[in-house]
Order: C-alpha cells, then sequence, then structure tokens
C-alpha cells in the first residue's frame, strides 16, 4: 500500500473534500466568513488565503495520498494568518508557534496511524523552519467531524494543555522535543514512503 504526503498547493486543493474546500472557518474572521458564505464565494477565499500563505510564508499543508487516492490533509500556519484564533477564550497562540488549524481523515482510513504521521510530518518541516512549537485548539467536548480537532486526539499524539478551557483548551507541542524522536520520525515517514516509487535520481555527467 502506497502513501505519501504531499504539500498543499492551488493545484491539489481539488483533492480535500468539496466542504472543507468551501470552509473559510479558520481563514477569516466570523464576521468575513458568514459575508463570503451569503455572498456564495468561500472557495474562492479559500483559494486566494492559500494562495497568499504560499506567497508569503511557504507550505502551510499537507495532503494524504493512499494508493495515489487522496484521503486526508492537514492545515497549518502562523497565527498572523488565521484571523479566527482570536475569537477562542484560550487565545492568543503564542508568537514562537505555528497553529495547526485542522485535519481530515477518510473514516476507512482512521486508527491506522496517519494522523500521528500528520503531526510529525508538519513538525520535522517546522523544526526545519526554525520554529519552537506547534498549538492548536482543541474542542473537549468534540461528538463529530468539525473545523476544531478533537482535544483529545491532539493530547494523544504529544500535545499539552497550556491553556485550560472547558470547550476550548490551547495545546501546544514543543518541537525541542521531538528532536530526540526526529531520527525516529524519518525512519517511519521512509517505511511509509517505501512503497511509492522514486523517481531516480540523475548521475552527473
Amino acid at each position: 500500500m502506497g502513501r505519501r504526503l504531499v504539500p498543499l498547493t492551488l493545484d491539489n486543493l481539488p483533492d480535500i473534500p468539496k466542504r472543507c474546500r468551501a470552509c473559510v472557518f479558520w481563514e477569516l474572521d466570523p464576521v468575513s466568513g458568514e459575508a463570503a458564505v451569503r455572498a456564495g464565494r468561500p472557495e474562492l477565499e479559500k483559494e486566494a488565503w492559500i494562495s497568499a500563505v504560499l506567497l508569503e510564508w511557504g507550505s502551510c499543508g499537507r495532503v494524504v495520498y493512499v494508493d495515489e487516492v487522496p484521503v486526508g490533509f492537514v492545515l497549518f500556519a502562523p497565527p498572523a494568518y488565521v484571523p479566527r484564533s482570536t475569537a477562542f477564550p484560550t487565545s492568543p497562540v503564542a508568537a514562537d508557534a505555528v497553529q495547526l488549524m485542522t485535519a481530515w481523515l477518510t473514516p476507512g482510513y482512521q486508527g491506522q496511524g496517519l494522523g500521528r504521521v500528520m503531526v510529525q510530518t508538519v513538525a520535522k518541516d517546522l523544526i526545519r523552519r526554525g520554529f519552537k512549537a506547534i498549538e492548536a485548539f482543541g474542542d473537549a467536548t468534540w461528538k463529530e467531524p468539525a473545523c476544531v480537532l478533537p482535544a483529545d486526539h491532539l493530547l494523544a499524539v504529544g500535545f499539552k494543555t497550556v491553556r485550560p478551557h472547558p470547550r476550548y483548551p490551547r495545546l501546544r507541542l514543543e518541537l525541542r522535543t521531538t528532536i530526540s524522536w526526529k531520527e525516529d520520525v524519518e525512519l517511519a515517514l521512509d517505511r511509509l514512503l517505501g512503497a511509492v516509487q522514486k523517481e531516480p535520481a540523475l548521475r552527473p555527467l
């Protein structure tokens, strides 16, 4: 079974679920988000947001493929690019952290460790880019798929609560603590991607 995690771009944006492509919960503040929905242009706003973040900051997501079928995605960005985050009772996200906004996996592919691999892949990327931590708002009363991730899931993949709240705790994953398992992550990713056919390296003449 070939699995790969590919940076999110405007080219592969159609590979995430339609309801997520048309969701601007995190990308716009509450008032602007409601206005975009009323005007029937949330997908255009989503594309504009991704384009702006890619140009100004760089990669802000990953799409997960299993046997070339898209089965999930993860979205992240510095808090300055995430207007909705200021509306949470446990805001703000720390200035030294990147916000894990949301993630999703097709139900049939849950429980296979892909969620943890997504977080580890994001962590590896951000370590390389010099960031200290990932933070996220969790939903402590999560019942069904939504824009805010279940707090229990975040705790299970290594996050710690830094600001408690009965509904929306803010959680943090210190990237310096992941240095110790960085090699393990790389080995796991090598195994994960091992089934994917790689392009042959060009040899210098």
